[in-house]
């Protein structure tokens, strides 16, 4: 009974005018059912719709522009703006086929299209900018003439990234009203005149909160989905919204975070490119953190321009970080005119042995004479990973909450968050919080903790440089997220690219991997390889 008074509440609030459809919640236990037989267990879902949130609240206020639109425009536009880089849609709008509030207003309804269908919906999306259309008249009537500009493009962002106008929530139900500032990269995108469309899905607190829980699964948000087959492949994590938004046309480009693995694990399950910059680029002020050792926020897109221009939009020096670093923007030309046969790569042994589409991807290279050198992984040691995030998480998230925080916060720590939680565990924890729980009960003293931070970074360290010192080598080339915890205890730079679809059209990536600060030669490379094997393959729901 209560569903359907919300449901009439919701009709009068909306009006009768307007064709656009209102979400209603459905019986999912069949759907439940069916993957509680998954050999993934990742797979095997307790929720899919959120039981916390009403998903109407993602268009309240949008309804009629949407209808209007949608009858009117989105056909006429859908050619010119699916699957277009960046500079290819603002060379549309510099040509008047359209401008930044068309740009703006398409995406919205695109999101409604596919976001409040029960057959096509993904969960990719927790809450919408409600000013986004404001904005977007206003940038067009500043103009913008240069086409690698992030000047009036919409973006999302994940829901750990602070963003004033939205409540930047890590997707947890305690976190719903954390109306907080700006972080530091959202502030640098406004200036650059992005537009800020809304806020992404993601898996609870970065993916380090439940033990085993599926990826893209929060209290707020539900089950994020992937399109490449909705609950048979795995969306990766932790930035499982802003892979599948991204690579669905939900939005031009979006920002994820990473610690190990985070960013390249759904840009690699959802055919995009994705960099994780080395720690010190980006700044991580105002960002919901698991590690100040080791996080990082940075770009994923549909290809490596795009993925440049974003990168330059939020690069820059933070005082506020403590491993913040001037470093210069990357130049478009010289990326584009790059001379690949200087290059030397190695690529490994087992992956080329082992796996059809890295091979393939080696293979191209082969083909084109890039200076490709079979390597092997050699043995290092970097047991106990897991303790620098527990270790950095008990404080650091402490210290958000009370810089950061809204005042109005009903908790101020882990503990305080575990015990708010289980008030109702039902619809705030359905997976537990099993890594929560373990941060309070096993600590570890400083003196040890730092003696753990500075051997797991030389080992991490070891991993790239034996082979790279070795073969005298500029990059490596790995396999989708698989070498992210070396990375990220090494503060090296990844860039993944799509290589294509496996069998079961689940989308892998080749993701090179360079030394610190070699993010314009990962860009070099991977730009060329982009163009060699063009190995991006949208979803069905982008064509």
């Amino acid at each position: 009974m209560k569903k359907y008074i919300k449901y009439i509440i919701a009709l009068l609030i909306f009006g009768c005018s307007s064709e656009v459809k209102l979400w209603e919640p459905y019986d999912e236990k069949p759907e439940i059912l069916e993957n509680s037989s998954s050999k993934n267990k990742k797979l095997q879902y307790k929720r899919i719709q959120s039981l916390s949130t009403d998903k109407n609240d993602l268009i309240r206020g949008y309804e009629k522009e949407i209808d209007l639109f949608l009858k009117k425009r989105y056909n006429q536009l859908e050619p010119l703006i699916v699957e277009k880089s960046i500079p290819e849609i603002q060379k549309q709008i510099i040509d008047k086929k359209f401008n930044y509030y068309d740009l703006t207003l398409f995406y919205i309804s695109r999101i409604y299209s596919i976001e409040f269908n029960n057959v096509t919906y993904l969960n990719s999306i927790i809450s919408l900018n409600k000013d986004a259309l404001n904005e977007a008249r206003k940038k067009d009537i500043l103009g913008n003439d240069n086409i690698y500009s992030i000047f009036g493009i919409p973006i999302l962002l994940k829901d750990n990234i602070g963003f004033e106008s939205l409540p930047t929530t890590a997707g947890a139900y305690s976190l719903r009203q954390n109306y907080t500032k700006d972080a530091f990269i959202t502030k640098k995108l406004k200036s650059e005149g992005a537009i800020v469309l809304g806020k992404t899905n993601l898996s609870e607190w970065a993916n380090y909160f439940c033990s085993g829980c599926p990826n893209g699964y929060t209290s707020l948000g539900g089950q994020t989905l992937n399109p490449y087959g909705r609950k048979i492949i795995d969306t990766g994590g932790s930035s499982s919204g802003s892979g599948v938004a991204t690579t669905s046309n939900l939005s031009s480009v979006s920002l994820g975070s990473e610690t190990s693995g985070s960013i390249l694990s759904p840009s690699s399950a959802n055919s995009l490119v994705g960099l994780k910059p080395t720690i010190g680029n980006i700044s991580r002020s105002g960002i919901v953190p698991i590690s100040s050792t080791l996080d990082t926020a940075g770009p994923m897109t549909k290809n490596i321009i795009d993925n440049i221009i974003v990168y330059n939009a939020i690069n820059g020096y933070d005082s506020q970080d403590s491993y913040s670093k001037y470093s210069n923007d990357i130049d478009i030309n010289n990326v584009m005119k790059y001379d690949i046969s200087k290059v030397r790569l190695g690529y490994y042994k087992n992956f080329y042995q082992n796996d059809s589409l890295y091979k393939k991807a080696v293979d191209q290279l082969k083909k084109d004479n890039i200076n490709v050198i079979e390597i092997e992984s050699p043995r290092v040691n970097v047991s106990n990973f897991s303790k620098i995030l527990d270790e950095d998480m008990r404080r650091d998230l402490k210290s958000y909450l009370s810089t950061y925080g809204n005042k109005n916060l009903e908790v101020s720590d882990i503990s305080s968050i575990i015990q708010f939680n289980n008030k109702d565990s039902l619809v705030r924890a359905p997976y537990g919080q099993g890594i929560f729980k373990k941060i309070i009960s096993d600590t570890m003293n400083m003196e040890d903790f730092e003696k753990l931070k500075i051997r797991l970074m030389k080992e991490g360290n070891k991993f790239f440089d034996i082979p790279i010192e070795k073969f005298n080598l500029d990059a490596v080339i790995s396999l989708n997220n698989y070498h992210a915890g070396y990375a990220a205890v090494a503060h090296n730079p990844c860039l993944t690219v799509p290589i294509g679809l496996r069998q079961n059209n689940e989308p892998a990536g080749v993701t090179f991997i360079g030394k610190s600060f070699d993010e314009e030669l990962l860009y070099q490379i991977g730009f060329y390889f982009e163009k060699i094997f063009r190995g991006r393959v949208p979803p069905k729901n982008s064509m």
